[in-house]
């Protein structure tokens, strides 16, 4: 066997995440681990019983009184502006006249302990006159009540289309909610500094965002609050926007008594208080010719939204430019809405949008496939993008035939996969099982990659190397277990010839790289590693004057100077000279050794009123093939094998991305299979914890999980030439639902009709139909 030489540079190398050991020892320092200060209150939020009422009187004497309590704060105590919001600011922070939701906080309390505080919340006397509230899209369908006007895609004659179509599914699809689940609710320690500022520890994925928005609660400039981040056990989009409310209650507490307050959420309060993912609506028309070619589509979306805008506008944005998927449209016409319902405004969600506009077109590819009798794979590859024409989204952007690698996926995966021989299998078995069935499905999904909103896509780092030559890296993303800092460790070592050893990641924080992007849209290392690229470069392009001298080197050679595993060499010279020294050197000869960088993604954006642009830099590819087995008596299934093929770029750090895909894939099969969030009809949450609302298990993943990243698949343009991993796998999962499909079409003739999720009520429903018809 040859034996691999050990890399010089950690880039594209297996790693353990950074922090993984400190994870499972209990080592890692979370918001709620941090030790309180002395004289530290704990608040709690008074809240709303009702999905839509009128305030009409509001008592606060007997929850003062009680033992250890400091305040009791309504709507007129907050010294600066009561409204917040992401995008627009229509969400009271605490509501003055009327609530719009159950869970809508009306005050907060603070006391000496969480206990204590509880009890007061519980003695704060609020009263309400109910008011009809609005508790599904259906209903704010008919009541017109949208969160702003339809936004329109559209190209070609879709209704020329749909009339001469050989082919035509029409119908409608509903998707559900899914609540994040993170491991760490939401929590916010603020401590009072000297001459009025304030420290916010906050776990969120925006900590700009809380800087700002805790600076317009208090009346404060940006430049009083300091938000620092130390990780998150798991945010999923749950904490770009939503972790705000919280941190700004936390600060307001510690700004009105001049104590530290800390805010940390149960979690039944904070499946009550929070939104989800927008459950949605999709109303669709398709037209096929009879070679099974999608010649036009027309869909209608409407998400919840929840009682306010939140970023349901950018995510319906998302929705509508992912109705396509993998397959070119010639004509459509795609239309959004966001519907204004009395739930917790809802928020963004891994994937933020495209997985509910991609399963409206998967959908519909189910459907054509079941009326052309055509393997649903078959249908799914003759519709790929491709060459000119067939290289234009419908909002008009290109996508290059050269970096497109839906075709290459799909190959590669239909032999690595066995799928025809499987195919062939499940039929055998399903044919000798009267009550058991077994299905196959392929899912390709093609994702796009950027924030839409294009002035977001930006970042900052900080580097600062020391005269012992260790380092210490700050840059604007966040840690919530993704594997974010292990990248950026993997790229600031690549740049400066380093070992991760010597580098330490700092907590991120506002006030060494200010007006950050959230951690979010699957960017976090394409933009912050550019930055962390671009900083430690400069670092070292100082160095190699001062290390070509330690060498007796010219000028001229300093050009060729190799920075490799912690020391420095020059292929004409048998001498090396170690990073430390060189750093000293430096240090004596006065050269700066700290830099910042920055970077924002070029080419990037979308013009509203058309309908058209090039929201994205890139495009990420990948594909599976599941197998499932189903239990006709029970509606009950399991996984038994997911083959996956993922493009990921050239992967920084194989071991994180592959991590991602795995976990991105489960979570999405829990959103399409077993994760259902329900209300009662006056808007109660009946699932606020764990006893009720299932989120996928050990025993949910495939008996047979294969994973593999694809080879030789660089992106220019974008950091060492990777991809985003963290949204893409999670559409993935759709392709569950076509294997439910194929599994339980084994039971009869009819076709298949499964409402989402597909829990094992649906499927029961679903395995009954087809047997009846």
């Amino acid at each position: 066997m040859k034996i691999q030489p050990t890399p010089r540079s950690p880039l594209h190398q297996p790693a353990l995440h950074e922090s993984g050991v400190r994870h499972v020892t209990g080592e890692a320092r979370y918001v709620d681990d941090l030790p309180l200060p002395p004289g530290a209150l704990h608040g709690v939020a008074v809240t709303s019983p009702h999905a839509h009422a009128t305030i009409t009187r509001r008592c606060a004497d007997a929850a003062r009184a009680m033992p250890g309590v400091h305040a009791v704060l309504f709507a007129e105590d907050i010294p600066g502006s009561n409204l917040i919001g992401p995008i627009v600011h229509d969400e009271e922070l605490l509501a003055t006249t009327l609530v719009h939701y159950v869970g809508q906080a009306v005050a907060v309390v603070l006391a000496e302990s969480l206990e204590s505080a509880q009890r007061a919340a519980a003695a704060v006397e609020v009263d309400y006159e109910p008011l009809p509230s609005i508790q599904s899209i259906e209903a704010a369908i008919e009541a017109e009540q949208f969160i702003a006007p339809v936004h329109v895609i559209a190209r070609g004659d879709v209704e020329a289309a749909l009339r001469q179509a050989a082919v035509r599914v029409t119908g409608e699809v509903a998707c559900g909610a899914q609540d994040h689940f993170y491991l760490e609710t939401q929590a916010a320690l603020a401590l009072p500094e000297e001459n009025g500022c304030l420290t916010v520890h906050s776990s969120t994925q925006h900590p700009t965002e809380v800087q700002n928005e805790v600076a317009t609660v208090l009346g404060l400039g940006a430049h009083a609050v300091v938000c620092e981040v130390p990780r998150m056990g798991g945010g999923f989009g749950g904490k770009e926007s939503q972790a705000t409310p919280f941190a700004c209650f936390a600060a307001l507490g510690a700004h009105a008594t001049g104590r530290p307050c800390k805010v940390w959420l149960d979690r039944d309060t904070d499946m009550r208080m929070t939104g989800k993912r927008h459950p949605f609506l999709g109303k669709y028309e398709a037209a096929f010719d009879a070679d099974g070619m999608l010649q036009g589509l027309w869909v209608k979306l409407y998400s919840d939204a929840g009682f306010s805008a939140d970023l349901s506008l950018p995510v319906l944005d998302r929705a509508l430019f992912h109705l396509d998927n993998a397959y070119f449209v010639p004509a459509l016409r795609f239309e959004g809405l966001a519907c204004r319902t009395n739930r917790p405004s809802n928020t963004a969600f891994r994937g933020f949008g495209g997985p509910q506009g991609m399963v409206v077109i998967e959908e519909v590819m189910n459907r054509a496939a079941h009326a052309l009798k055509l393997d649903p794979a078959q249908l799914r590859a003759k519709n790929f993008y491709g060459a000119a024409p067939r290289d234009r989204a419908p909002y008009g952007q290109e996508v290059p035939a050269e970096h497109n690698r839906l075709q290459r996926i799909h190959e590669t995966l239909m032999r690595s996969s066995d799928y025809a021989a499987r195919k062939q299998a499940a039929a055998a078995f399903n044919a000798g099982s009267a009550w058991v069935k077994r299905g196959l499905g392929y899912q390709p999904v093609k994702f796009g990659i950027s924030f839409t909103k294009s002035i977001l896509n930006q970042a900052g780092a900080l580097v600062l190397v020391y005269a012992d030559g260790t380092v210490q890296l700050n840059h604007g993303g966040t840690e919530m277990g993704q594997g974010l800092h292990t990248k950026m460790l993997t790229v600031c070592a690549h740049e400066l010839g380093v070992g991760v050893e010597s580098i330490r990641v700092m907590t991120t924080a506002t006030d060494k790289v200010p007006n950050t992007s959230a951690t979010a849209a699957s960017s976090g290392s394409d933009l912050n590693g550019q930055a962390v690229a671009a900083a430690a470069s400069e670092i070292r392009e100082r160095l190699r004057p001062v290390a070509a001298g330690l060498l007796e080197l010219s000028e001229d050679e300093a050009a060729d100077l190799r920075f490799e595993g912690g020391v420095i060499t020059h292929p004409n010279s048998a001498k090396s000279v170690p990073f430390a020294d060189v750093a000293h050197q430096a240090w004596v000869q006065r050269v700066s050794l700290s830099a910042t960088g920055y970077y924002a993604t070029p080419g990037v954006g979308y013009d509203h009123a058309t309908g058209s642009g090039t929201p994205f830099y890139y495009f990420a590819y990948g594909a599976v093939v599941c197998e499932v087995e189903v239990n006709g008596l029970t509606g009950e299934h399991r996984m038994l094998r997911a083959d996956i093929l993922h493009d990921v770029g050239t992967s920084l750090v194989p071991t994180i991305d592959r991590g991602q895909v795995e976990g991105g894939f489960v979570q999405g099969v829990g959103w399409l299979t077993c994760e259902e969030v329900l209300f009662a009809d006056d808007g109660r949450p009946l699932t606020t914890g764990p006893s009720t609302y299932k989120i996928p298990a050990f025993g949910d993943a495939p008996l047979d999980f294969r994973v593999d990243l694809l080879p030789k698949a660089p992106q220019p343009g974008v950091v060492h030439g990777s991809k985003a991993v963290g949204e893409p796998p999670f559409m993935l999962a759709i392709g569950a639902v076509t294997a439910l499909r194929d599994a339980i079409a084994a039971f009869g003739e009819a076709e298949v009709v499964l409402s989402l999720p597909a829990t094992p009520e649906a499927i029961l429903r679903a395995v009954e139909h087809v047997r009846a018809g």
